[in-house]
């Protein structure tokens, strides 16, 4: 087991934040690359065992949710299958691995912001560690700011309307 983790605040209010990331199902409008996402067998997208199949850069990927709370916010997610490792990114090849993870959200209150932790437990091979860890400790940070970006175009369509 190893963790891949991030933290950061962003210049928006906590609950603005969980606005957009509780509903396991919107994936697309806060992550780029993520084109397409369903919740399967009808269940809510705040509903602790609803499982999403997700585009993203055009390979699906199944995900459970874990665990959900409005009132500490936050929302826990689980691989349903081993995710390959990108391609052409290792001369070698990398074990697919199993991961959990975590978003939680604080608010700050010294201008109204958020602090957001993001964690997430993978479970490689022991040989294939230091891969996936270098590959998660890049893809939080570039999904948070992601989670930034759609923020701010929200920010931008109020005050456009």
């Amino acid at each position: 087991m190893t963790t891949a983790y991030y933290s950061a605040v962003i210049d928006h209010p906590v609950e603005t934040v969980w606005s957009l990331i509780r509903d396991f199902n919107n994936y697309p409008a806060y992550i780029d690359g993520v084109t397409e996402s369903v919740i399967e067998d009808g269940k809510g997208g705040d509903e602790v065992g609803a499982v999403r199949r997700f585009c993203y850069l055009g390979n699906w990927v199944r995900q459970s949710l874990a665990e959900h709370s409005d009132e500490r916010r936050i929302l826990t997610y689980q691989s349903l299958e081993p995710l390959p490792f990108p391609s052409g990114l290792r001369p070698e090849p990398v074990a697919p691995t199993g991961y959990r993870g975590t978003m939680h959200l604080l608010g700050v209150i010294e201008g109204n912001r958020t602090f957001i932790e993001w964690s997430v437990r993978l479970n490689p091979q022991p040989k294939d560690a230091d891969s996936w860890l270098t590959l998660f400790q890049s893809w939080i940070p570039d999904r948070t700011n992601s989670l930034v970006r759609a923020l701010a175009r929200r920010a931008e369509e109020r005050r456009g309307s």
